[in-house]
């Protein structure tokens, strides 16, 4: 039986072209087999075979298939016989002649055709499953995602492939990801991609087709409670705590609203922004539940003819659009580490010094490690031998955590320093809510946008010495079980 198998393959491969055909799919055939086999079975995990197995693979295979028939037609035209010359030349009457279920020649034709329709079909699905793991978004164009992939792992959504909010759901989401990666991959093979990447990303699915697949408006109400602790630069790294009521609440009949009131399906909020960059507005509307219509102007940028853009709709990202790849400054990344115990606040002036060795401009991240090491310990040495002595461990931690900090937050070779990508979740170190509410944005008859403190968020304490206690148990006398209540001063009693 092989040994009709192998006659009709050299019957076909004709020439030297149809013989390149023959070997180039019999080959990325086999291979693709083993290096499939080896990637299911785990032992081969890195991307790049990946994208030998399921794009190099097929698309040689492919290729092989075409070199065949290029082969007989180029054989063909040199022999100046017809097709049916030809196959008399290389099978025997045998092959040829028509049987009950058709010639041999034909059922081989079609047996290989069947095989290489499957072999695609397969091919096609393992490479579509493979290119939806977050491991190939991330590691295959290593250069240039390297610093999506870094901060992905270190975000609340580490969990969450990538593909559900990059790609989305439906067929048109698929091919318009797919299109999208050919162009990504054009301008990382030849070096054309910007560095750093800008944002915002206008190619993202709307965020009721992602984002709202786990987080329902419908969902936010009340208040959530915030405590943030911040580090002085004085010699004990003193603390200072502000704790916030943060108005959540998308605005349930007889609530006040909250900060989710923009994204609420009764309401519609639509915008345009200085170069369509979203850090800067031009015009607010503000589509009412009862019917009403708020149009806000920028009363300052008016006067400067700016090009007016497209109106977009608000959603999640527009505030949250730091959700995952999420780039400290370095003050908080400090704080978050002091405050967590991994950099001991015993140490003099850790707060100070701690900056002052990650923010500099380093030449390049191996001179930033070094760099980072030789302030932190040539400033105690210097000045604190003896907390150099008695803290020495708790230095080489604190050295261990601020490059792991560097690491995270600054990559050279895509040009991302500190403060490239800003968080519009809030206002301490960009405009972010304020890009709105501000008293530039104003209607025709001179009214400005609402933009008081109390609008999103009560301040509890500020700069306060202590973390703030909320919660204790109480009795209450009308139950007879004992009940929980919130308790704090006259904020917490003008609650109920």
């Amino acid at each position: 039986m092989w040994n009709k198998y192998r006659y009709f393959l050299r019957g076909v491969s004709i020439n030297w072209v149809g013989k390149l055909g023959v070997i180039l799919t019999t080959a990325t055939f086999i291979s693709f087999l083993v290096f499939e086999s080896a990637h299911t079975l785990g032992f081969i995990r890195n991307a790049y075979f990946g994208l030998i197995t399921y794009l190099a693979f097929p698309v040689l295979f492919v290729l092989g298939l075409l070199l065949i028939p290029i082969g007989w037609i180029k054989y063909r035209n040199s022999a100046g016989k017809s097709t049916k010359e030809l196959l008399s030349d290389q099978f025997n009457q045998q092959d040829l002649a028509p049987q009950p279920v058709g010639a041999r020649l034909i059922r081989f034709v079609a047996f290989f055709t069947v095989i290489n329709i499957l072999v695609l079909t397969f091919a096609t699905l393992r490479m579509l499953h493979f290119m939806d793991q977050s491991s190939f978004c991330g590691t295959a164009c290593h250069r240039v995602m390297n610093p999506e992939w870094v901060t992905y792992q270190r975000s609340p959504h580490a969990r969450v492939s990538c593909v559900e909010c990059h790609v989305g759901e439906g067929l048109d989401a698929l091919i318009a990801s797919k299109l999208n990666g050919i162009r990504q991959m054009y301008l990382a093979a030849f070096n054309l991609y910007n560095q750093p990447i800008p944002t915002p990303v206008h190619t993202l699915r709307p965020a009721r087709e992602t984002c709202e697949k786990c987080h329902w408006p419908q969902k936010f109400y009340g208040k959530r409670l915030i405590t943030r602790a911040h580090y002085q630069k004085d010699s004990l790294s003193t603390p200072q705590y502000t704790t916030l009521s943060v108005k959540i609440d998308a605005g349930r009949p007889g609530h006040d609203p909250g900060a989710h009131w923009h994204i609420d399906e009764k309401n519609q909020v639509l915008y345009t922004s200085i170069g369509d960059e979203r850090r800067e507005m031009l015009t607010v509307k503000a589509l009412l539940s009862d019917g009403d219509t708020r149009v806000y102007t920028n009363v300052r940028r008016k006067s400067r003819h700016e090009t007016e853009n497209e109106f977009r709709s608000m959603d999640c990202i527009d505030c949250h659009n730091r959700a995952t790849h999420i780039y400290k400054d370095p003050d908080r990344a400090v704080d978050a580490a002091i405050r967590s115990g991994e950099i001991n606040r015993k140490i003099p002036f850790i707060k100070r010094q701690a900056l002052s060795a990650i923010t500099p401009s380093y030449a390049s991240k191996a001179a930033a490690m070094q760099g980072i090491e030789n302030e932190l310990f040539g400033y105690y040495q210097r000045h604190y031998p003896d907390a150099a002595r008695t803290y020495r461990p708790d230095l080489e931690q604190a050295v261990t955590v601020l490059q792991d900090i560097y690491r995270v937050n600054r990559h050279h070779h895509m040009n991302i320093s500190w403060g490239a990508y800003p968080s519009h979740a809030g206002h301490k170190r960009d405009l972010g809510c304020f890009r709105c509410h501000n008293e530039n944005m104003r209607t025709e008859s001179g009214e400005s946008m609402r933009h008081d403190c109390t609008l999103c968020h009560s301040i509890l304490a500020m700069d306060s010495e202590t973390p703030l206690s909320f919660v204790r148990p109480v009795v209450d006398s009308t139950r007879d079980a004992p009940m929980h209540r919130y308790l704090r001063d006259e904020f917490f009693k003008s609650q109920y």
